[in-house]
């Protein structure tokens, strides 16, 4: 089945759709289907390495970095089913020109997770967030953004490795889609994914170590005592995708140099939380490195908040959680 037909399938479920969202994420899926291609062809067509410049996030800016999110931008602008877009890449939020109709949907999204990869052929991706738009008149405007993840309609990822794959949840089920490039078609290929209630490996940057807060510490010495295995990409979409086919805990968390931690709740934290609840997993922040909360449950205060993150299976978020609560 191709993701069109999956679609249109889930469409006719609700008798009262209009057909917007299939159609928004239609026009989504064709910016994968770009980015995908320039991926597959990065050291072939010169998009590799640094422009030179750094981004909002105090990051270098690698130029696929910038190719990604002219994609989704111009994919998504005229397509009449957004009232507006906020990039990682970009400082404020994305209106709709007065030349195009406007939709009742905001796109958020971090065009291409770990494009510092990318030069030694990692795999990276691309997440995103679909949240309803508030209804008024008028552009939109930062506030309109900040809703907390329980408030999603959809989330999802695109993972570019050995092959192109499309993750995605509308709160119920979670399904994943491989792109067959001899046709272009995203084929159904992880129906109904559920990641196992314990996994036997764990995810963390153990070259911050000599950061950690002694929670942290303390957890990560408890699970290497139980033969927990480390399985660590750097790659942020490539571990989360692992880890919700296998099982297991992804740690990102806050430390004494970022005690805040430094995944973006908007564009990283808060979609990833939605598809692994919607398999049956756990997420968690515990960014003052106690107090260990829902990461759906958030509040957002800015565009660009950063928070830790520790997400997967939910046997070991919960073991996870009870160092964070002490």
């Amino acid at each position: 089945m191709t993701l069109t037909e999956f679609l249109s399938k889930e469409q006719r479920r609700f008798p009262k759709s209009t057909g917007n969202f299939t159609a928004l994420f239609t026009d989504l899926v064709v910016a994968a289907k770009i980015v995908s291609k320039a991926v597959n062809h990065a050291g072939l067509i010169s998009i590799l390495g640094a422009t030179g410049e750094t981004n909002v996030q105090g990051e270098e800016v690698q130029k696929l970095d910038e190719h990604a999110n002219e994609a989704f931008v111009t994919t998504m602008l005229c397509g009449g089913h957004l009232a507006g877009m906020a990039s990682e890449e970009i400082e404020g939020v994305i209106t709709i020109p007065a030349e195009y109709p406007k939709g009742g949907y905001l796109l958020l999204f971090d065009p291409l997770d770990g494009s510092s990869n990318i030069d030694v052929n990692i795999s990276v991706g691309t997440i995103f967030s679909i949240l309803k738009a508030p209804a008024k008149k008028g552009a939109v405007v930062i506030d309109d953004f900040l809703q907390p993840g329980t408030e999603q309609v959809c989330a999802g990822y695109v993972l570019y490795g050995s092959s192109t794959m499309l993750v995605y949840t509308t709160g119920h089920g979670v399904h994943g889609f491989t792109l067959d490039p001899t046709i272009g078609e995203f084929m159904l290929s992880h129906e109904d994914i559920r990641i196992p209630s314990k996994g036997t490996t764990y995810s963390i940057n153990e070259g911050n170590s000599r950061n950690w807060h002694s929670n942290t510490a303390d957890y990560i010495a408890k699970v290497k005592e139980d033969g927990t295995k480390a399985r660590y990409v750097g790659s942020l979409v490539a571990d989360f995708h692992r880890n919700l086919l296998k099982g297991g805990v992804f740690l990102y968390p806050g430390d004494k140099e970022n005690p805040n931690g430094k995944l973006r709740l908007l564009y990283e934290a808060n979609p990833l939380a939605f598809i692994v609840e919607a398999a049956g997993g756990a997420s968690i922040t515990a960014t003052n490195g106690h107090d260990a909360e829902r990461t759906l449950d958030v509040t957002p205060t800015g565009l660009h908040q950063r928070v830790s993150l520790i997400i997967g299976s939910t046997d070991n978020v919960e073991e996870a959680a009870s160092f964070y609560n002490k």
